[in-house]
């Protein structure tokens, strides 16, 4: 099923009753709406201990402080990516942008290019020549393609650093809009997350030359 947006939790109140009685609705209801349920209280109880966490540290070293290390925190992983792109760029040599091809069981491509820019230590990928968004659901919402292109980029990096959004500052991303990697509603993309998302580091490792392929399934079986 499909939910385009409801909302979840009002004025501190969860809508455990309506949100089950969407999940039980539509022509093809949830399997199992008391599962989904337990999952999505506890992705909201995380969400509330992050920030209680947050509030307290704020309360015990001040909002400066707290602000000022998390700048540190992005700051640092975005030097350390920087110096894995220029590795790259060695690696690369004189050929500052490597292209992979790499083809899904079901027809579909995924194209992608890394175009390293060694001066200002930067990196572009660019997924253009990627397959149109599929009828099945093996498309991967952009959010998904991009958290592949950090995880690949953070593989790259030697130092021992937290994974944050700092890492992806001297990357530029392209995923060309309607495609299966961008996907507009309404695409289905449960398999993207799972299936797809190993075929887009694949394919990234493929571009950068600094692995050879590996499984690209996480060997779910569904019926």
């Amino acid at each position: 099923m499909q939910i385009q947006n409801f909302k979840l939790v009002e004025k501190g109140v969860l809508r455990e009753a309506q949100m089950l009685a969407l999940l039980q609705s539509g022509p093809h209801p949830s399997r199992n709406p008391a599962q989904n349920m337990a999952d999505l209280k506890a992705q909201i109880a995380a969400n509330e201990k992050g920030a209680q966490e947050l509030r307290r540290m704020v309360a015990h070293y001040g909002l400066p402080t707290v602000q000022a290390y998390m700048q540190h925190v992005q700051d640092n992983a975005e030097e350390s990516v920087r110096r894995a792109i220029t590795r790259l760029a060695k690696r690369f040599g004189d050929v500052t942008r490597h292209s992979f091809d790499f083809p899904l069981d079901n027809g579909a491509c995924i194209k992608v290019s890394v175009s390293i820019d060694a001066k200002n230590r930067s990196a572009v990928v660019d997924f253009t020549g990627t397959s149109a968004q599929q009828s099945n659901n093996f498309n991967a919402p952009r959010a998904v393609c991009m958290a592949a292109v950090l995880y690949v980029f953070r593989t790259l990096v030697e130092d021992d650093i937290p994974l944050n959004a700092g890492c992806l500052k001297p990357i530029q991303v392209i995923i060309p809009e309607g495609s299966m990697l961008n996907p507009l509603p309404p695409a289905s993309v449960v398999a993207g997350n799972v299936e797809t998302s190993t075929c887009i580091t694949n394919a990234l490792y493929g571009a950068l030359g600094v692995m050879a392929g590996s499984q690209p399934t996480m060997n779910n079986f569904t019926f």
